[in-house]
């Protein structure tokens, strides 16, 4: 009997066929699934900053790239994952709202997409796939079974990375 994995956000899980991982409502926020397809491991984050060390206060490190995505690594290792086999899919970062004299740090979806892209290429693993940017909100879910990360939106549809 397969379960469904809520990954709320600021948050990270981890989990094994046959259950499937879900975090609802990216917006500016990163989903990073990542992925043994041979022992059938995975994890999904879902993280509002890039980094801590930017942070006034960093108590919850599910919620940024740089300490969420080696914790829950760490956690798929002990599950028998293999570093060599895992790899990336990634979706979120969008720019939900517009603003007139927007600077760089209002641009908080792109700086997250791009921090999780560079972090995932220091810790030597690929990223197969990729759906972020836009303006508009999605929803992800990880199948153990298969590796598809299933993306959902309202206004674009859905689709299967």
């Amino acid at each position: 009997m397969s379960e469904l994995i809520k990954v709320g956000m600021a948050d990270y899980k981890t989990g094994r066929n046959p259950n499937s991982l879900i975090s609802y409502g990216l917006g500016s926020c990163v989903g990073i699934a990542l992925y043994d397809s041979f022992n059938k491991i995975g994890g999904l984050a879902h993280i509002m900053l890039p980094d801590s060390t930017q942070a006034r206060s960093a108590e919850n490190p599910a919620k940024f790239a740089n300490t969420a995505l080696p914790l829950m690594l760490d956690d798929m290792i002990k599950m028998g994952a293999s570093k060599g086999r895992i790899i990336a899919k990634i979706a979120g970062g969008a720019q939900m709202f517009t603003f007139a004299n927007a600077t760089d740090v209002m641009r908080v979806g792109e700086r997250n997409a791009e921090a999780v892209r560079i972090l995932l290429k220091k810790m030597d693993i690929r990223v197969i796939a990729d759906d972020t940017g836009g303006n508009y909100g999605r929803t992800v879910e990880l199948r153990l079974d298969t590796g598809i990360y299933r993306v959902r939106t309202i206004a674009q549809g859905e689709k299967e990375l």
